[in-house]
């Protein structure tokens, strides 16, 4: 993930540094490729951008497998999503969840629904904050428990703390499409199309950590957790590219390479 997010703020970031308003105005952004600030791709972006829908949201005794119910019928319906006009409009909807299964759910419905059925991205407000179930806690980095203290063997409390940043994830991508769409016609289709397949995929990942965790015997919620990754998000609200910068780059980088809080002020 790192590495396909890495091209978006690569492309944004020299003009809107140079930009004397925080705010995105397409008079200010370029995305032409005339900028001089070279990179190398991510050789398997092609591919991932032109992957079909990954259903495969179980793990079964030899890796990913799909459900026994499609997603488009069964336990995956939901009428909020095919009520939805356009991606943004989806993502609120995501985002207004507070139940962290029906998120990752919901999340993969919106996804499902924009790409089989070639939504306009449209315009809608962001909420301020995603909604969240009362558990876990929330608490500062320095409160959370050591794995000897959590009350969770170690495989579960690594288990938990990946779950965590996966859930987080998914707000992070779908407040990202829905808080920048009011500039789609700047940012192109290809940037809210990245973001909601990044948030599909993370929906996917947050399954499987959720499966493992009920095998296991526990659950998401089962130990107090922090939130610096939508404590940065809120920080770049009004700036595209410190949004690609804080989040992908940093924090969600920390985030994926070890269960220690990572604080950056």
């Amino acid at each position: 993930m790192i590495q396909r997010l890495q091209l978006k703020a690569l492309h944004l970031w020299p003009t809107l540094r140079s930009s004397s308003s925080p705010h995105l105005h397409s008079q200010t952004l370029n995305l032409s490729s005339s900028s001089s600030l070279q990179y190398t791709p991510w050789s398997g972006l092609k591919a991932w951008k032109q992957s079909p829908l990954n259903e495969n949201r179980f793990w079964g005794p030899n890796g990913p497998e799909p459900l026994l119910e499609s997603s488009s019928t069964g336990v995956f319906f939901d009428s909020r999503i095919e009520s939805a006009s356009s991606l943004a409009e989806l993502g609120a909807l995501v985002l207004s969840t507070s139940d962290p299964l029906t998120k990752s759910k919901l999340s993969h419905l919106a996804y499902s629904r924009w790409s089989q059925e070639g939504l306009p991205i449209g315009v809608f407000e962001a909420p301020s904050h995603p909604a969240r179930p009362s558990l876990p806690k929330l608490v500062s980095p320095k409160e959370i428990p050591a794995p000897k203290n959590s009350g969770l063997p170690l495989n579960a409390y690594m288990l938990h703390n990946l779950a965590h940043v996966e859930l987080n994830a998914i707000d992070l991508a779908w407040d990202t499409v829905v808080r920048f769409s009011l500039f789609s016609d700047v940012l192109g289709e290809g940037f809210f199309a990245d973001f909601a397949h990044v948030a599909d995929d993370e929906s996917r990942h947050f399954m499987w950590c959720s499966q493992r965790l009920a095998e296991l015997g526990f659950k998401y919620g089962d130990m107090a957790a922090h939130n610096l990754l939508w404590r940065e998000c809120e920080k770049s609200s009004n700036n595209v590219a410190a949004r690609l910068a804080a989040i992908p780059l940093v924090q969600a980088c920390f985030a994926y390479s070890s269960s220690t809080p990572y604080v950056f002020d």
